[in-house]
């Protein structure tokens, strides 16, 4: 077992974020997370005054350190990313109260490409479910009743039938070229790493069903370009009541994907006047 900080990150808020589907809380104070074909379980361990002092995860380490550390993005002084947001917008500096703690997370290519593909026009819970039965249905077994995230190759191997039974309506077909394309090579996810932002999105709209949406669901999620900025219908709202048609990016240059990732935490779970 592996002891975090509290302060460095929230837990709760990360899993709720929107950015991954695979990070539930399982009880009062515990959470399961599956990343790829990694079983995590955090705990979070209060003191006796009752506040959160730290989280306790289940692995030694060698594995937070050459693994979780850089997956949940402990390095990264969060604090930075709030020094410019003027005191008279008060929507965002709302949002950034109720949702710091939030971090975005170094996710696997291939399973963010794959699970923001599956999340057009589809609600977290909605989402979540397609995910769990491919898993199921196509991933490898990590522990009893969990399931790895399937491989290019699994998938590749799937009929549309198979794949209709996850709940995927025409994602299937996109779901399946997506995989051929990269089982067979012809498309390196890793190799994508070394064009700049406007030539990583253009090559992931590439892919059959991969819209510019998802394109920068996946940049900001997968290959952690904090400067994309996914626009979805919580976002599109956000912008048109608050900022009369037009968010001010530029500010924010750079990390805009996290001021991003405020708002929209916000917007779904706090603020009803949009």
């Amino acid at each position: 077992m592996f002891r975090i900080e509290a302060e460095k990150i929230d837990m709760n808020k990360t899993a709720d974020s929107g950015q991954i589907f695979r990070f539930n809380r399982i009880g009062e104070d515990k959470f399961e997370l599956i990343a790829s074909d990694k079983l995590l379980y955090i705990k979070e361990i209060k003191n006796d005054a009752g506040s959160l002092s730290h989280y306790e995860i289940s692995c030694n380490e060698y594995e937070y350190k050459n693994y979780w550390e850089n997956y949940f993005d402990l390095k990264t002084d969060y604090s930075a990313f709030i020094k410019d947001i003027p005191k008279d917008d008060i929507f965002l500096n709302k949002a950034v109260s109720y949702s710091n703690g939030i971090h975005i997370l170094n996710q696997d290519k291939w399973e963010m490409l794959i699970s923001f593909i599956i999340s057009q026009r589809k609600s977290i819970s909605a989402i979540k479910t397609s995910i769990e039965k491919l898993c199921c249905m196509f991933g490898k077994q990590i522990a009893d009743g969990r399931y790895a995230f399937p491989t290019p190759e699994a998938l590749a191997c799937a009929n549309l039938h198979e794949l209709n039974a996850c709940s995927l309506g025409y994602r299937s077909e996109y779901i399946y070229e997506a995989a051929s394309l990269i089982a067979s090579g012809k498309i390196v996810l890793d190799k994508l790493d070394k064009l700049n932002d406007k030539e990583l999105i253009e090559s992931l709209m590439r892919f059959k069903g991969v819209g510019i949406k998802v394109a920068n669901c996946v940049v900001l999620f997968a290959y952690h370009r904090i400067g994309a900025f996914p626009v979805d219908v919580w976002i599109d709202r956000v912008i048109k009541t608050y900022y009369n048609g037009s968010f001010p990016i530029n500010r924010y240059k750079g990390y805009a994907g996290v001021i991003q990732q405020y708002i929209f935490f916000y917007a779904r779970n706090k603020d009803r006047n949009i």
